[in-house]
């Protein structure tokens, strides 16, 4: 590890306190100087650190630099050892997941951008991903986090997961449109894709890709009118919270040893989250767009629906809507 990332990692272990430079230097085995230059180099990169005669370093609290020390301060020890790559900038944190299991990744092994040029969420839409405000994460799955192997109960234990962690961060609790987005105030906060390979020889899946945009806070450039009523935050201004805390979160709910998750708790948990139920809304699916009521979920999270001709049917994927009138 390069004298800054160690250095980094001891602040973000810090953050907010005073530390001399004395202190730190005997701590990470290097000398004065490398702390000193070291210091300036993180402050190159945006990081605020306060110097103060007699007291020393301290990384300020206003930081929310998305790095992998950051991260790694929240995280429990048994996932320190968790392979988590950070980018200012990717095409898509999906593409390089994708490319990187295929090639031999770990479990559990996470990529995150703080800008995505060409991200995209179901059915291949582009997925609006400003810098500086949100989290883009992809997680790499080589064994299922629960017994499961159906898709859609797959995409209910992230989200679930991924409310948890905003709950315990955020201190607020969204809610989910079935199947895989999370709202807040109406609006989309969150989208959660899943992808996975199965062998052609054995059936089995090898590898699975999750997914997570989180909008944090609003951006600072201007949000595309179409999105404008649709794209919703956690918050409505940069908050004290980091998004490394939250991030860090999310992989330990996400990855964590699951030896003991009850399928059927994950489907009532996810269940009482579910903003659709008892609603009148539009379906589109196989082509057609209809309107239905929203009665239920099995226990595979397949939506029990009950169309405007009383017939009833599960649906596995698709579009649905709540309709206006029913909000």
């Amino acid at each position: 590890m390069r004298t800054k990332q160690k250095l980094l990692s001891f602040l973000e272990s810090n953050r907010g306190q005073n530390v001399s430079g004395e202190q730190i230097a005997g701590l990470l085995n290097i000398s004065r100087t490398a702390v000193w230059k070291a210091i300036n180099e993180l402050k190159k990169d945006g990081y605020k650190i306060n110097a103060t005669t007699n007291k020393g370093y301290c990384l300020s609290t206003e930081n929310d630099i998305l790095s992998q020390e950051g991260i790694i301060a929240f995280l429990p020890p048994e996932l320190h050892g968790r392979e988590i790559a950070v980018y200012p900038s990717l095409d898509s944190t999906n593409i390089l997941a994708k490319k990187m299991a295929t090639e031999g990744a770990s479990h559990g092994t996470v990529i995150i951008a703080d800008h995505q040029t060409a991200g995209s969420g179901r059915y291949g839409r582009d997925f609006f991903s400003p810098a500086g405000c949100a989290i883009y994460m992809s997680i790499i799955f080589k064994h299922l986090p629960i017994p499961s192997k159906t898709p859609t109960l797959i995409t209910a234990f992230a989200a679930v997961a991924v409310c948890e962690a905003i709950e315990k961060t955020c201190g607020v609790s969204p809610q989910i449109k079935w199947v895989n987005d999370l709202f807040l105030n109406g609006k989309k906060t969150c989208g959660i894709s899943t992808e996975a390979i199965t062998s052609l020889e054995s059936g089995e899946i090898e590898w699975i890709v999750v997914g997570i945009g989180i909008n944090v806070f609003p951006p600072a450039e201007e949000i595309p009118d179409e999105l404008k009523n649709i794209m919703g935050t956690i918050f409505s201004q940069k908050p004290t919270i980091t998004r490394n805390h939250l991030a860090s979160e999310i992989i330990t709910r996400m990855t964590c040893p699951h030896d003991n998750i009850c399928e059927k708790e994950l489907l009532q948990n996810y269940r009482n989250r579910l903003m659709l139920l008892g609603k009148k809304i539009t379906v589109s699916a196989a082509g057609k767009t209809y309107n239905a009521t929203a009665l239920d979920i099995d226990d595979v999270g397949r939506l029990i629906i009950r169309d405007d001709y009383g017939s009833t049917r599960e649906l596995s994927s698709g579009e649905v809507s709540v309709k206006c009138n029913d909000l």
